[in-house]
């Protein structure tokens, strides 16, 4: 979608990404604190909680994660980072690092029911990449369903899809399961050159129309 504008997560831009949890599913619960907590704290919060959390993060820098915006609403949220600031990732066995390199991960998408199948996903995927250089990032890394080339529902897509990560530049460097009987999870990485670093996009400098 290339009207879309995209916008960094501010305090006073908390209310407009509200709005698109809130339009139900798994977001109205997990506020995209999912990666944010491990262990017990994860077990025992509640919506409440984790909305809590977020809106916590909300005057991060670098920012929690970035919005799209189609007019004056939001329709599009992916959440990124320092790996090291998503506590379930650093505990992880199986998204465990790959090397000691410092990476910048991307973990969670959330499109509008009424802006799916637009291509949003994937702008903001783009839109994470050129935000990413712009805050120094030498390495981005994901964790994407691989759907095999096919439909998957929304719920189980959350993390983005292989094909899009890898329609985007990423490349898979490894593959891992929790015990026999559990899904593989690919991890994927894209190098970002340091003659990048020297351009950042500047969209996103813009506010939202209204």
């Amino acid at each position: 979608m290339s009207d879309l504008v995209i916008q960094p997560l501010t305090p006073e831009r908390f209310g407009d990404l509200a709005a698109l949890f809130e339009e139900g599913g798994d977001p109205k619960w997990c506020w995209c604190t999912y990666f944010r907590v491990r262990g017990r704290d994860w077990s025992n919060s509640t919506a409440e909680s984790n909305r809590a959390e977020l809106e916590s993060r909300a005057g991060d820098d670098p920012p929690a994660g970035l919005l799209a915006y189609d007019g004056d609403r939001v329709v599009g949220w992916v959440s990124l980072g320092p790996r090291t600031t998503y506590e379930r990732l650093e505990a992880s066995r199986v998204l465990a690092p790959v090397d000691e390199r410092p990476a910048w991960s991307i973990v969670c998408f959330v499109v509008s029911r009424s802006a799916r199948g637009r291509g949003v996903a994937r702008a903001m995927l783009d839109a994470a990449i050129r935000h990413a250089k712009a805050h120094g990032a030498t390495l981005l890394e994901a964790y994407p369903v691989d759907t095999a080339g096919e439909r998957v529902p929304a719920a189980n897509a959350y993390r983005g899809t292989l094909r899009m990560f890898e329609a985007a530049g990423f490349t898979e460097v490894a593959r891992r399961r929790a015990n026999a009987s559990s899904p593989e999870r690919p991890i994927v990485r894209l190098e970002i050159r340091p003659a990048d670093l020297r351009h950042p996009s500047r969209q996103g400098d813009r506010r939202p129309p209204g």
